[in-house]
């Protein structure tokens, strides 16, 4: 009998999986079929946790296909006979282990499922910097009523209709962040790698289903990341964390930056060079950094960061929603049915490429 094991009880209570979840994969599997849910609490943070147990090793050791949070190494090797694995995570750097390099085994992520809140997270940080709500937050701690910081010369509030934004890596939570600054009237660039095939545009709509009609011009390596940093007011960094893309914020891209920039990451914080953040933070050199991944986490308490007051901070969380079952699951149902009917891989949804990273 083909087997499905069902490994996503997470010990946070607000990705609890809710009861209707497995019996909605229960419902779409064939008669044939045999669900396994475990219940051991596992550990959905980060990439996911690498924890397995001997009751999840028995179980995939027939299973055909597995879904979890992170896929460890361990599991690939027990489960010899494994054709699909899901993360319910978005990064996957640390599931790309040489196991599962050299395996067959169909792996999918959920990257687009994180990105609503995480493109709203953004949002929220970009207009704490744009509407001044630093400096508010500085006189309110000393319980100061301030006008000076807003009405002095150069005082530092924007409006995002007047704002050129820059996305790096335009993945899911990328389109997601274009769509709604977009929306606020940004102009919008976005570097790629390169691009997704020969002559691709590059002006791409960034509305799902033709609600905005606004466009985003694209642009490619590093040429477009030059553009990037000498016209954008504010730099989102969106990209997979991968050997080419760890460290590219570096002290030459600050150096490079419109003055007065804002960055926000809620990517990976190996992306950026914190030393070089710091430095530019410190001097002035760019407005502000809205940092939801760091380097070391959790962020050391003695880290310069934490009193900077051009700097907000936090502990990796954008992700979180109270929305993230009925999309994740949703996509889980889309790729089964794919896997059920043997539909060719190109048509399904968020298939990691594992020699990419992503």
């Amino acid at each position: 009998m083909p087997r499905l094991v069902l490994d996503m009880t997470d010990r946070r209570p607000i990705w609890a999986m809710p009861e209707w979840v497995p019996a909605r994969i229960r419902d779409a599997l064939p008669a044939s079929w045999s669900l396994d849910v475990v219940q051991e609490e596992t550990d959905g943070s980060g990439d996911g946790a690498a924890r397995v147990s001997d009751h999840v090793l028995r179980l995939v050791s027939d299973a055909e296909v597995y879904f979890g949070y992170g896929i460890p190494a361990e599991l690939l090797e027990a489960g010899t006979q494994l054709r699909w694995v899901h993360s319910g995570a978005a990064g996957v750097g640390s599931s790309l282990t040489p196991t599962m390099l050299t395996s067959p085994v169909v792996f999918t992520n959920s990257a687009g499922v994180h990105a609503p809140p995480m493109a709203e997270t953004v949002l929220a940080m970009l207009l704490h910097f744009t509407r001044g709500l630093d400096l508010a937050s500085d006189s309110q701690r000393r319980s100061e009523w301030s006008t000076d910081p807003f009405y002095v010369a150069g005082a530092p509030l924007l409006e995002l209709s007047a704002m050129t934004v820059g996305i790096v890596g335009f993945g899911g939570i990328g389109r997601e962040v274009a769509r709604r600054v977009a929306s606020l009237g940004a102009r919008v660039i976005a570097v790629k790698r390169s691009p997704a095939r020969p002559g691709e545009a590059n002006l791409e709509p960034v509305s799902g289903g033709g609600v905005l009609g606004s466009r985003i011009e694209m642009v490619w390596g590093e040429s477009g990341l030059d553009a990037v940093y000498r016209e954008c007011d504010a730099i989102v960094v969106a990209a997979p964390d991968t050997p080419e893309t760890r460290g590219m914020i570096d002290e030459e891209a600050f150096s490079r930056m419109k003055p007065g920039a804002i960055v926000v990451n809620v990517a990976r914080g190996r992306l950026v060079d914190e030393q070089a953040m710091i430095e530019a933070l410190t001097e002035g050199r760019i407005r502000g950094a809205g940092l939801d991944v760091f380097t070391n986490e959790p962020l050391p308490s003695d880290s310069p960061l934490w009193p900077l007051p051009n700097v907000i901070i936090t502990p990796h969380v954008s992700a979180v929603t109270r929305g993230f079952w009925a999309r994740e699951t949703e996509l889980i149902l889309r790729n089964l049915e794919r896997y059920l009917l043997d539909r060719p891989i190109e048509e399904w949804e968020n298939v990691v490429d594992k020699k990419a990273g992503y």
